[in-house]
């Protein structure tokens, strides 16, 4: 098969190398790829939102499979503009429609399909600037601490946590009046759950699916889970607290729920389902959906996959995925990120990297990378993820750390205490 990748960050760079080990796959466009990308397929100068550049290569270069990485297009209907397209009906197309990328699109939509299909989740309201005292009413019936969230994509920034009223109401104010733009005309007023979140990946074609191994990622730059929210800092799997019961509970009352909601509501989904949980007291409780794998969590779930992911892709579309077995390795995944100095504030891009050829045992993810004269530099806020696999959670995070200490650049950031939760809940 000729596939095309779409998306530039880690998450594809993992995939582009989960999709090089399938003897299905003939050749590798990512579009537009990354440094890391580069050495495992061909990079193609095109946006993933541009969808008629897109499908014109498709035809021009006769791939087979699209798979769709970051939200962004998904959100946009790229699915739904490759399938319009007569000639381009034998198309394997990994991603959801505009629709069903509502459950991550719109805050709002996912909360009622929540509460319509009886999934677990907490208590929320929609409020808009008309109704902006409504919101301000109900965040006094709320026990604190408040969380807000925008309706529309922003980019993992739209969430905001406060534990005061009066900053609940002007959190409110500021986030109805643009401080996202579209994203946060609607916001969600929605109780504080108090537990462990674990992430949980499913794929789906519709009716049959395989629940992938479980993570747990680190969103906040500092150690000790303090400052601000970035896109993820870091990410282990599997999750010791997400134990064999828990789990028979996520699939019972929140994965088959969810998938007999889409068919109910006629929403064709052929694609993954990223479920954001809160394990409160032993019971899951859903926090957001998101329609593509999550980054840095990609990094640490497919190197635990033993199956050829391109023969699960391809079944997607005649709804066969039940005869597809993805296997999951009985060891861990640890993934540390590497951001530059400034993020997720102000950054500088361009700069040297130096180390790589010297790493020798955890695998490189790149993400924001590229080549400037035979040299990769970095081009992003997060930079690169490096992922060690081991029998035990220390002999994983002793590979990545080892991995980290072997790259830099200047005013590189990471953080020192990926895992150390988890290890402080295993001992």
């Amino acid at each position: 098969m000729k596939i095309l990748l779409l998306g530039s960050g880690g998450r594809e760079h993992a995939f582009a190398w989960k999709l090089r080990q399938s003897s299905l796959c003939e050749q590798l466009y990512i579009a537009p790829g990354n440094a890391g990308t580069a050495s495992l397929g061909e990079n193609v100068a095109l946006k993933d939102t541009d969808f008629p550049g897109i499908a014109s290569f498709i035809k021009e270069n006769k791939v087979d499979m699209v798979v769709v990485g970051p939200e962004a297009p998904l959100a946009a209907g790229i699915r739904d503009f490759l399938e319009a397209d007569a000639e381009l009906s034998h198309l394997h197309i990994v991603g959801p429609g505009k629709t069903g990328a509502q459950l991550e699109s719109s805050k709002d939509f996912s909360k009622q399909f929540m509460l319509q299909y009886e999934v677990p989740t907490a208590t929320a309201k929609t409020f808009t600037e008309e109704t902006l005292a409504e919101g301000e009413a109900f965040i006094d019936s709320m026990p604190t601490p408040i969380v807000l969230k925008a309706d529309g994509l922003a980019a993992g920034k739209g969430v905001i946590i406060t534990p005061d009223r009066a900053d609940a109401k002007e959190q409110l104010r500021t986030m109805l009046g643009g401080q996202f733009g579209e994203a946060s005309k609607k916001v969600l007023i929605e109780q504080f759950l108090d537990g462990i979140e674990v992430s949980v990946f499913v794929l789906t074609d519709g009716e049959n699916y395989v629940i992938l191994p479980e993570a747990k990622d680190y969103k906040r730059i500092g150690e000790g889970d303090t400052g601000l929210n970035t896109g993820g800092m870091g990410a282990v799997s599997p999750v010791a607290f997400a134990d064999d019961v828990f789990m028979e509970k996520v699939e019972t009352k929140v994965v088959q729920p969810t998938l007999a909601g889409l068919q109910m509501e006629d929403i064709s989904y052929k694609g993954f389902i990223f479920i954001g949980l809160m394990n409160v007291g032993g019971e899951p409780y859903v926090i957001e959906y998101n329609v593509r794998m999550g980054d840095p969590e990609t990094q640490v779930v497919l190197p635990r996959l033993k199956g050829d992911l391109v023969a699960a892709f391809a079944s997607l579309k005649d709804g066969t995925l039940h005869s597809v077995d993805l296997d999951v390795v009985d060891q861990t995944a640890t993934t540390v990120v590497m951001v530059s100095g400034g993020y997720p504030g102000s950054y500088p891009k361009g700069l040297p990297i130096s180390g790589l050829e010297g790493v020798e045992g955890p695998t490189v993810f790149h993400a924001g990378t590229a080549e400037k004269d035979d040299h990769v530099v970095t081009n992003g806020g997060r930079v690169l993820a490096i992922t060690g696999l081991g029998n035990s959670i220390q002999e994983a995070l002793d590979q990545s750390y080892a991995g980290v200490n072997a790259i830099s650049w200047e005013e590189m950031y990471h953080r020192k205490d990926i895992g150390q939760d988890l290890l402080a809940r295993k001992g």
